[in-house]
């Protein structure tokens, strides 16, 4: 079967450059590299009460057998919903597959045509994606710099549009955040609308794992906030937060929610259970805080690292060849990390990304870095 010449040269390319991606198994190394934050994904507990829950309501059913507007809204979704809204202070909640179903979706869906995004540039794939199928015109904003995003909502403010400001609460490569409160009063002030994903900050930031947006008490002033339950949540799928009329709109016109069969039983039955996980583990969400706070004190002095308040620390090593060499050190010494490596991140800004976790232990901290400093 003939394989086009053009995809031939840009696999080629990526191998060329040291770029290439390849699928691998899971590693049985020291976790430094998933973003299971609390050690969710594989919690007895929520294994347990999720099958358990199941069994009580009688609930026999492998898929959802359609999408939800038409066989798969399972009364699990409803009552899930329900608990998701009240744990984030939201009016509604509404579930999707997953965050770059939800990202993607909202995305290509609320802002209109001649409407305007205002995105950090340093915003994720699935956000971008979804901005390049929408109608809407956007442009990108310097990373976490309010004055540039002031100026820009001030070049394209009309009342006869509306402007969309778009941020994550965690940053997925460098893992640090936007002043959210300044953010907020910038988009009160000009009558926009602010998006915030919240993928890497929920069961991570907050008492109770509950954002970024929460602990800070803006939720009032969001338009829509995407929490995505792969990363903190350890389990499967995603859900934007807003209004009912936000909820109502979705629901007709978000096309990555209407023409997608809908989530499982299981796994909707998981997130519930993961939600009502996250309410009782306080110590493992102050655990995760304090390996945070110690991984940034060891590495306080070393040229050019900037510590924050999230789970994901980034080393900068440039070059793909050299980050990948150094990644390769570590996991043969026993330490999964991972290299991020260009184009992912710029060429020049490539590194070694750290996911901390509630289960790593100091020793494994201060182990891994005192291998990578010796190299």
């Amino acid at each position: 079967m003939k394989f086009p010449q053009s995809l031939q040269n840009k696999i080629s390319n990526r191998k060329e450059n040291n770029a290439l991606r390849v699928l691998k198994p899971q590693s049985q190394l020291v976790d430094f590299a998933s973003n299971d934050y609390l050690g969710f994904s594989k919690c007895e507990s929520i294994f347990n009460k999720s099958h358990q829950f199941l069994v009580d309501k009688q609930i026999i059913q492998n898929g959802a057998t359609g999408s939800r507007l038409l066989s798969g809204n399972h009364e699990l979704f409803e009552l899930t919903e329900n608990f998701i809204a009240n744990f984030h202070q939201a009016e509604t909640a509404l579930l999707f597959n997953s965050g770059y179903d939800a990202n993607v979706g909202f995305f290509s869906t609320v802002p209109e045509r001649n409407d305007i995004i205002l995105y950090d540039e340093l915003c994720h794939a699935s956000i971008r994606d979804g901005i390049q199928l929408s109608l809407a015109k956007s442009y990108k904003f310097k990373h976490n710099n309010l004055e540039n995003l002031e100026e820009l909502i001030l070049r394209f403010q009309s009342e006869t549009i509306e402007i969309y400001i778009v941020t994550e609460s965690v940053f997925s490569m460098d893992g640090d955040s936007p002043d959210i409160k300044k953010i907020a009063l910038l988009s009160k002030k000009h009558k926009a609308l602010l998006v915030v994903d919240e993928a890497h900050a929920l069961g991570a930031l907050g008492e109770k794992g509950e954002g970024l947006v929460q602990s800070l008490e803006v939720q009032d002033d969001i338009f829509a906030r995407i929490m995505t339950f792969g990363k903190g949540l350890g389990c499967h799928g995603s859900a934007i937060l807003g209004s009912n009329q936000l909820r109502e709109y979705l629901i007709n016109f978000c096309r990555s929610f209407i023409y997608t069969t809908a989530l499982s039983p299981h796994a909707v039955a998981t997130i519930l259970v993961a939600y009502q996980e996250l309410n009782l583990s306080q110590d493992k969400i102050q655990k995760l805080k304090e390996n945070s706070l110690y991984f940034d004190n060891l590495c306080i002095n070393w040229d050019g690292y900037k510590p924050n308040n999230s789970s994901i620390k980034s080393i900068v090593i440039s070059g793909n060849s050299k980050v990948k060499e150094t990644a390769h050190f570590l996991q043969k010494n026993g330490f999964g990390v991972k290299p991020i490596l260009s184009p992912t991140v710029p060429e020049g800004q490539e590194r070694l990304r750290f996911c901390l976790h509630s289960y790593n232990s100091k020793d494994e901290i201060k182990q891994v870095l005192d291998l990578l400093a010796n190299l």
